[in-house]
């Protein structure tokens, strides 16, 4: 026998059945698997940079649109949030602030790795041939392997607490 008393306590506070909800999780599932299909894609057969001429013109278009993608991204995950049940225990100032708290580091780890990486180094560059000079060692890369990942989720976590 398996107990289902935990995942029938989440279910009641998360509607799977809901249409923004699900748009959500979609468009989480979607953004990484486009862009990683996409920069493969060009690896191999260069054609992004043949059309626009040069893979550094290809490379800031690729990079609008998964800036575009993680707006659209945002916007339903906010949606989402704003139609699901609510947790009691987290209606209160110190949830806020915490989630305060968790969203500001996210985002200092977010700007702080886009600032050491720059634009291409960011978006995918290495796929489109773009390489930096030498391993980024700065912060927050001193800190994290993945700064840019883990200040997305705590970005999303703050926002989800608050």
């Amino acid at each position: 026998q398996v107990d289902v008393t935990a995942m029938a306590r989440l279910f009641g506070y998360v509607d799977v059945t809901d249409s923004g909800f699900i748009v959500a999780v979609l468009s989480i599932a979607f953004n990484p698997l486009f862009w990683n299909v996409v920069a493969r894609w060009e690896h191999k057969t260069r054609a992004l940079s043949r059309v626009f001429g040069s893979p550094r013109a290809a490379c800031y278009c690729l990079g609008a649109v998964i800036l575009m993608l993680n707006c659209v991204r945002s916007h339903c995950f906010t949606e989402a949030m704003k139609s699901q049940p609510k947790l009691e225990g987290l209606d209160c100032h110190w949830a806020y602030y915490l989630g305060l708290a968790v969203l500001a580091v996210g985002t200092l780890f977010v700007i702080s790795s886009f600032l050491a990486l720059g634009f291409t180094g960011t978006f995918l560059g290495d796929y489109f041939g773009i390489l930096m000079e030498a391993k980024v060692t700065s912060f927050p890369f001193s800190i994290l392997d993945n700064p840019m990942y883990w200040g997305s989720t705590a970005v999303y976590l703050g926002w989800s607490l608050m």
